[in-house]
């Protein structure tokens, strides 16, 4: 089994690929949950929600949000009614919330949760959210603190940030479901997701590390020099007093001793690494990335 860590656009890519080299009951995914937040009444969980559309062939590929070809009639509605929904949410895509919503306030753990939406969507990748705790991913402006979501969405990643912290009610201590996946894996990857928001979160929980050790640890770089590929990896970096590059981030997880992936045409030197072409703008250049990876694993 190999076991991806992952966040919400650069990791689900490779898993696309991946998916055309293994079959589905072969591959665990344990999934960010720091950017999760309640909205409308209802829970989105992006991440987790990315990669049951990606298993579920409802992935919209154009954006690496929602479902192709949903559409937003409610989102619309509550705007005429004055309701600020700063994240546009799709009509199918708000059932997931809404049932995901229920499922909490009724006491389920979100890794039940999260067995019960792939079991609907007839997902046969073993999706685990990296724990039951909530988990938000805060930066600090000068406007004072705000969640990830409103600094990257409502404010276009604009709004000058200072530092980025997790809070959350009580340690998040990882589940026995995601120890157990881990601990059987036959290597574990670490995909081009953002290392502040995505990996980092996963990382944090207390019993990950512990069952990544002595395990083959695989890192892809989301850095072509100090520009991030997509998102804002750059920004939440420097403010981590990080530098936004591949050796920024192979500092970050080098005390996994991973094998150490960057792209072609990064012109930052990290010692040992290996190169390939990490833009996956097609699923076959997913498939071959995967399959580059494989090689280095010998699996």
């Amino acid at each position: 089994m190999i076991t991806f860590l992952s966040g919400g656009t650069g990791t689900p890519k490779l898993i696309w690929g991946m998916r055309e080299l293994l079959e589905d009951k072969e591959i665990a995914v344990v999934v960010n949950t720091a950017e999760d937040i309640w909205m409308s009444g209802n829970h989105l969980s992006p991440d987790i929600d990315t990669v049951l559309y990606l298993c579920a062939g409802l992935i919209d590929t154009a954006t690496w949000w929602g479902i192709q070809g949903d559409t937003f009639l409610t989102h619309e509605a509550l705007y005429r009614l004055g309701h600020d929904e700063f994240l546009a949410i799709g009509d199918q895509d708000r059932a997931t919330h809404v049932v995901r919503g229920e499922l909490l306030r009724q006491g389920e753990r979100l890794t039940a949760c999260t067995t019960h939406l792939c079991s609907k969507f007839g997902v046969g990748v073993t999706v685990l959210p990296m724990t039951d705790v909530p988990v938000t991913t805060m930066v600090s402006t000068a406007r004072g603190e705000m969640h990830f979501q409103e600094f990257w969405v409502r404010h276009r990643g604009i709004v000058p940030i200072s530092g980025v912290y997790r809070r959350s009610p009580a340690p998040p201590v990882t589940t026995p479901e995601v120890r157990a996946v881990l601990e059987k894996s036959d290597a574990v990857i670490i995909g081009p997701s953002n290392p502040v928001t995505s990996i980092m979160p996963i990382l944090e929980c207390p019993g990950v590390r512990e069952a990544l050790d002595g395990r083959p640890v695989l890192a892809v770089s989301p850095f072509l020099g100090k520009k991030p590929v997509s998102g804002p990896a750059g920004i939440l970096m420097e403010a981590w007093n990080q530098e936004p590059s591949s050796r920024g981030t192979y500092e970050l997880y080098q005390d996994l001793q991973p094998f150490f992936v960057q792209d072609i045409r990064d012109d930052i030197e990290v010692p040992g690494s290996y190169r390939f072409d990490t833009l996956m703008n097609s699923r076959e250049k997913s498939r071959e990335l995967a399959e580059y990876i494989m090689k280095i694993l010998q699996i």
